[in-house]
């Protein structure tokens, strides 16, 4: 339960400006911690950071507990000894660009990662981060380097012994990628050491990282092919069910995600032991979590493998509430906010409401049903999250200026806006609203068009691209920040 007020940005770490391409675990990371701090913030809310394939987007990861390497600051590497300044220089792009071009940047920070891994000594914290990780890690850098030896491919189309794990066949490549494993355990390695330096830094500041937690996992993930049992497959290992949502308010045709559908019934004979060892890295990683897509917890849309479109599915039960019981069990709290958007039902709103947890409500959603509109602010009461619009949202700029007349006369004499003011007028309404923590996306801090849109569901390509330059946070911007986040006691 939110039992404070308190007031965020949403900023995802490959969004931080910097000369090498993409955000990252560096100085900008820790300069935006103290941006934070002067703006009066105490939330910095991220998205998920595992490492990402095809596409790009986060929520499409190769591991549900790895961290995505291209975060790694290659200054840290020097300070380590592992490259030279001349490698660092290398990696520095001019002008700093404001899209992030991901086929280069992968291909330039691989090059500094192994280079750094050559020159690097294990040790013993390293082997304490081996020990402590080994239930995920020696499966996940085995699939990442069996994947490399296949040029990429997905591990659907790998040759049948190694796709269907076959213990002799994987054993024989333990042996014979063993140099392309320790690498890859090495990235992993190096991000968590950052990682956990930046969450303390952030701590010092009094800045709370708020995670995100995927509920699916990618189907081409080591989570998928090394525990097979735990998802719904034929005996061939080809999914029988995939994940996504009916057509709702970003699409006529529904959204799918193609993620494989949990085996329930495995997840509860084995005491929901994956989802325990998931949630409890997550809590160390973060101090708030929020649990994206919250409603598959209770019923969730499961459109037959090979649909074209989300159009076909069908609604099933999902056990949220033993889930939920046996994670409240296992840890003393759970820091969770529940993304209930969407179709929700009233066993939806039960699952939520069982536990405590605070719900979200986004301010862009508030305008198209007239006063009895649950989220318009009014209508909702402490125990929520209020964003301006989240990283599936246009900007508030240009959300508004594509409204039609109706709408928005509605939004100017509800919040008291013209274009140029409301994103900052948006942000007022959240921040002035009764739930007790309000967010909004630093690009509506910043009034920024569509060109600064993060993600656009159902669109194929040009989604996580979009990142600062250096100069955009200042200190005028922070002090205006605060002025707001004072007035309204957060």
């Amino acid at each position: 339960m939110l039992v404070k007020r308190k007031s965020g940005i949403l900023l995802h770490i490959t969004s931080l400006p910097g000369k090498f391409g993409i955000g990252g675990l560096g100085r900008e990371a820790y300069e935006f911690v103290d941006f934070l701090s002067e703006a009066g913030q105490k939330i910095w809310q991220i998205l998920p950071t595992g490492p990402t394939g095809y596409g790009d987007s986060p929520y499409q990861t190769f591991s549900a507990f790895a961290g995505n390497p291209w975060l790694i600051d290659p200054q840290s590497l020097v300070a380590l000894g592992l490259i030279s300044r001349n490698d660092k220089a290398e990696m520095e792009l001019e002008p700093e660009t404001s899209r992030i071009d991901y086929g280069k940047i992968i291909a330039i920070k691989n090059n500094i990662l192994r280079n750094a891994w050559q020159n690097f000594t294990p040790d013993n914290d390293y082997k304490i981060f081996r020990e402590k990780n080994s239930f995920w890690l020696d499966d996940f850098s085995l699939f990442m380097s069996i994947k490399q030896h296949f040029g990429g491919t997905s591990w659907l189309d790998w040759e049948k012994d190694i796709k269907l794990a076959k213990s002799e066949t994987v054993k024989r490549y333990r042996d014979l990628l063993k140099k392309d494993i320790e690498y890859y355990n090495f990235q992993q390695y190096i991000f968590f050491k950052q990682w956990f330096e930046l969450k303390k830094y952030a701590e010092s500041k009094s800045i709370s990282v708020m995670g995100d937690l995927t509920i699916f996992v990618a189907m081409d993930s080591s989570d998928v092919w090394s525990d097979n049992k735990l998802f719904l497959f034929d005996d061939k290992q080809f999914p029988l069910l995939v994940a996504g949502v009916p057509p709702d308010y970003f699409s006529e045709t529904g959204q799918l995600w193609g993620n494989p559908i949990y085996n329930w019934d495995n997840m509860v004979e084995s005491d929901f032991k994956w989802w325990v060892q998931r949630m409890r890295l997550s809590l160390e990683m973060f101090e708030l979590l929020r649990v994206d897509h919250f409603r598959g917890f209770a019923g969730y849309w499961a459109i037959p493998f090979g649909e074209k479109t989300a159009v076909k599915g069908n609604w099933l039960s999902a056990p949220g509430m033993k889930l939920f019981s046996k994670l409240q069990n296992e840890f003393t709290k759970l820091p969770i906010i529940a993304e209930d958007l969407g179709v929700i039902t009233d066993d939806v709103i039960e699952l939520r409401d069982k536990f405590n947890l605070p719900g979200m409500k986004v301010l862009q959603f508030a305008f198209d049903s007239g006063m009895d509109n649950p989220f318009l602010p009014h209508n909702y009461k402490e125990n929520f999250a209020v964003y301006t619009g989240t990283h599936d949202n246009d900007t508030c700029r240009s959300w508004f200026e594509k409204l039609d007349p109706g709408r928005k006369n509605f939004v100017r004499k509800y919040i008291g806006c013209n274009l140029e003011n409301v994103s900052w007028k948006m942000i007022e309404t959240a921040w002035k609203s009764p739930a007790n923590l309000a967010i909004a996306p630093m690009q509506d801090f910043l009034n920024l068009d569509s060109s600064a849109r993060m993600n656009t569901p159902g669109k194929t390509g040009g989604n996580w691209q979009w990142k600062l330059t250096s100069g955009q946070l200042d200190s005028e911007l922070a002090r205006r920040i605060k002025r707001i986040t004072t007035k309204y006691l957060r």
